[in-house]
């Protein structure tokens, strides 16, 4: 029995609401049920000096948790100085994620900088940040379309992630904080919506796990990226 009472393939009550962010270009606030994340979508009319003259777009992302996003207060990063390495592998996971589906050339000679912050911390933040991520993104884009600053596919596909991983002896999908912090395998699942993947994370925290154990958790994520998908055809309809 998993702590949540979930089956095993059951995802946590996801939300997906879109445009809750007045002067942003684009937002989301998203849940996995006690994680939530408000992400927005900055469009900039600058670039890395690495892609200026290049004819094409760029999409990066910054992630951060608020001090009380956890049972105890965590220091701002700001107050330390220095970005931990956890935030700045996730804040480049956001961005390959979302690079991966957007057709950049047409984008234009302009940046769209993703903002996921963390105000309340369960389990899957970075997860729950990818697909809140792809509706405030999309939103954005909306927002450029309607006046006519870009045109065509700017989206290829849609993409999410989930967690998935051993608990109990048992493969489980979206785990929570009190199935992460003891599960023996954990991993995290980012793909498209026709089921390719754009970036697997696993590690065994205690027993290493078997190639047929890992084909039972990808099946149980693209179960759970299929849903996570069709809450985001839905929110941005």
């Amino acid at each position: 029995m998993r702590p949540s009472r979930r089956a095993p393939d059951e995802l946590r009550a996801v939300t997906l609401e879109r445009g809750v962010v007045k002067y942003a270009e684009g937002s989301c606030l998203v849940k996995f049920g006690d994680t939530h994340v408000l992400v927005t979508a900055t469009l900039e009319e600058r670039l890395p000096p690495w892609l200026k003259g290049q004819g094409r777009g760029w999409i990066t992302a910054e992630y951060g948790m608020l001090p009380r996003a956890t049972l105890e207060r965590t220091r701002r990063e700001a107050a330390s100085g220095k970005q931990s390495g956890r935030t700045v592998e996730i804040q480049r996971l956001i961005g390959r994620a979302l690079r991966g589906t957007v057709n950049l050339e047409a984008l234009g000679e302009r940046q769209l900088t993703i903002d996921c912050d963390v105000i309340q911390a369960d389990g899957g933040t970075r997860t729950a940040s990818i697909t809140g991520a792809w509706v405030a993104l999309a939103d954005a884009i909306s927002w450029m379309k309607a006046r006519n600053m870009v045109r065509g596919d700017i989206l290829r596909d849609h993409v999410a992630a989930v967690s998935c991983g051993i608990y109990n002896g048992t493969p489980v999908l979206d785990l929570d904080y009190a199935e992460d912090s003891e599960a023996e395998t954990d991993a995290n699942f980012v793909m498209t919506g026709d089921g390719r993947l754009i970036e697997v994370q696993g590690t065994a925290e205690r027993t290493p796990f078997t190639q047929d154990e890992f084909l039972q958790l990808m099946a149980l994520a693209q179960k759970g990226v299929a849903r996570l998908v069709d809450l985001q055809k839905m929110a941005v309809m």
